[in-house]
């Protein structure tokens, strides 16, 4: 099976192979909270156990299109990640630190 994988790829473009790598990179790079979840291995019901909520909430989160960024940090610091917020800008791209800490009575 594997000679017959390598006959395969042999035969494919380096041009589409190029494409097919860019377009696997992108969506790797793009996704949704419930894929990035699922890609961490945690279920709904254990990110809500680490949160301190009902999965029910974890699934609203999840479908979500709109949302506070505290609420999104602690969703990601949940999953073991930082999250970063970046502007792309004309002339490059800018962390925006302002949401680094959640201001006191704000």
């Amino acid at each position: 099976m594997a000679k017959y994988f390598k006959e395969l790829k042999s035969k494919v473009s380096r041009e589409a192979r190029a494409q097919s790598e860019e377009a696997a990179n992108k969506m790797i790079s793009e996704m949704g909270l419930a894929v990035l979840r699922d890609a961490m291995d945690l279920t709904q019901e254990s990110l809500a156990e680490t949160l301190h909520v009902k999965q029910a909430s974890i699934s609203k989160m999840e479908r979500r299109s709109d949302m506070y960024i505290s609420t999104l940090r602690k969703i990601i610091e949940a999953m073991g990640g930082e999250l970063q917020i970046m502007a792309r800008m004309p002339k490059g791209h800018v962390r925006i630190r302002q949401f680094t800490k959640i201001r006191k009575g704000a």
